[in-house]
């Protein structure tokens, strides 16, 4: 076994020296650890938990069905991914993918912006986190406490990364567990014991309509579904640290899928069918339904039980997030991409992780949480600023996958769609674009425009401030590591 072990490491090796980069992490992180990597960061609980009060009150009921239609558009964009990281096993993710598809220029911009939202990402779950957490000891859930809970655990969180991939993959793996049986437990006793709806309650609408229909407002409380289906890319992130990544990745990839989605819509549906009075929670009369339906079913000492449950869940998904974005920035400062970069691209000789770079990402969560405090529903806005961005990145190595084939680019990893592979790839697209048209879409038209338009606004800065640095500083020449190159490889 030990033998066999050595050999799968030194054809691991191999293959990322011929993709021009020299293995200096640790390859301790199993399949498992790998897929409970990429499911903590999903994290179906966080992504119920945080958002349910947003989708039932804009939606209705009907909001259930969107993360079926989540699930489906990720998981074409999921068979994209699979394809290139079993080509290009490569830690960072994103970036490292569009500088082999495309080029230098594309990648930085990727990297950015999928950077970006990363970062969004961790202060948006820590934030989200605060509430319960308040519940849980007993606070107040002023802006203040719930800021100061998001500080807290985003700094527990790069603790525990600082520790090494032993350690961070262990904590993935009970965090899977406990949300994984929590999910069960809570969501089949609701359904058992507490179902005040039929069942039939997911087609009915409550007479919520914009304009005579009812669809604006599905589309509107589509973002609960949005935001829940994405993270199986963090699986590849941490490439260099897995495996026999060509295989092992893509299939934890689809398994984050697979199980995610499925746990997510199974709590959604149970929370739908617990609730005593629907139409209380559209108007805002119940601003809180997820945390009255456990306080009623399990009372003050029972809620605070499945509450601590979901803190692991919550707790689970910011050491996940910041994983993938502290490899992203390790990344990109290994090809020499960003200012500073021989100093973001040091591992520690101890544990093998980026600590510099985890210290970056869990600084500049911690600006974002603390900027949120001054703006009005600071969790919405976060949530919907952070899953535009990440569905922008998605997109972008959905078109860079799309335009290597256009010029001749043959997958030649383990894993493979074939012929179906155009096909897939265009239906990829067609569904991202769409998805990221749903999110920008303004909804408010009675508010000043730069309210209506402030996601759109925010994420046009965003890039016209990386495209700006782009233009002057010209960063994606700094460094020689291979680029552009995924068409070529398919001809010699």
């Amino acid at each position: 076994m030990q033998a066999n072990d050595e050999a799968r490491a030194d054809a691991d090796s191999a293959q990322l020296a011929a993709l021009g980069y020299t293995a200096k992490f640790d390859r301790s992180m199993s399949l498992w650890e790998n897929f409970a990597l990429g499911f903590t960061y999903l994290s179906p609980v966080v992504g119920v938990y945080s958002v349910f009060y947003l989708g039932l009150s804009t939606g209705g009921p009907p909001m259930f069905w969107s993360y079926f239609l989540a699930g489906a558009g990720q998981f074409l964009v999921c068979l994209i991914f699979s394809e290139v990281v079993s080509q290009f096993p490569i830690s960072g993710g994103l970036y490292p993918w569009a500088r082999r598809l495309v080029g230098k220029r594309w990648a930085w911009m990727a990297g950015w912006i999928y950077g970006w939202a990363l970062f969004t990402t961790i202060a948006a779950v820590a934030v989200g986190a605060g509430p319960f957490l308040a519940t849980l000891l007993g606070f107040n859930r002023t802006p203040g406490i719930t800021t100061a809970i998001a500080l807290v655990l985003v700094a527990i969180s790069t603790l525990v990364n600082l520790a090494g991939t032993k350690l961070l993959a262990r904590v993935a793996m009970f965090g899977f567990i406990c949300e994984i049986i929590g999910a069960i437990i809570v969501g089949t006793y609701l359904l058992v014991f507490e179902r005040h709806q039929p069942f039939g309650v997911v087609f009915n609408t409550f007479g919520i309509l914009q304009n005579g229909a009812y669809w604006p407002s599905f589309l509107a409380a589509a973002v609960v579904g949005l935001f829940t289906c994405y993270g199986f890319e963090a699986c590849g992130d941490v490439a260099e640290e897995t495996p026999n990544p060509g295989i092992a990745i893509p299939r934890a990839m689809r398994m984050t899928i697979y199980v995610g989605m499925a746990a997510a819509a199974f709590v959604c549906l149970a929370f739908i069918l617990a609730q005593p009075d629907i139409p209380s929670v559209i108007s805002g009369k119940n601003s809180t339904p997820v945390e009255n339906v456990l306080l009623n079913v399990f009372g003050p000492i029972g809620a605070k039980l499945v509450v601590a449950v979901v803190m692991v869940s919550f707790m689970s998904c910011i050491l996940s997030l910041q994983a993938a974005t502290s490899r992203l920035i390790f990344a990109y400062a290994r090809d020499k991409m960003i200012a500073g970069s021989n100093f973001f691209s040091g591992l520690s000789p101890h544990t093998h992780v980026p600590t510099r770079a985890l210290v970056l990402s869990g600084i500049v969560a911690a600006v974002i949480i603390c900027l949120g405090l001054f703006f009005e529903n600071a969790i919405s806005n976060i949530v919907s600023s952070a899953i535009i961005g990440i569905y922008v990145a998605f997109q972008m190595i959905v078109v860079g996958a799309l335009a290597a084939r256009l010029r001749g680019w043959k997958p030649s990893g383990q894993f493979r769609l074939g012929a179906w592979g155009m096909t897939i790839n265009i239906a990829a697209l067609a569904y991202g674009v769409g998805a990221i048209i749903d999110m920008i879409w303004p909804r408010t038209p009675n508010t000043p425009w730069y309210i209506d338009w402030s996601m759109s606004v925010t994420w046009l800065a965003i890039i016209g401030a990386g495209a700006l640095y782009m233009l002057l500083t010209r960063p994606y020449d700094r460094g020689d590591a291979p680029a552009g190159d995924a068409w070529k490889l398919a001809k010699t």
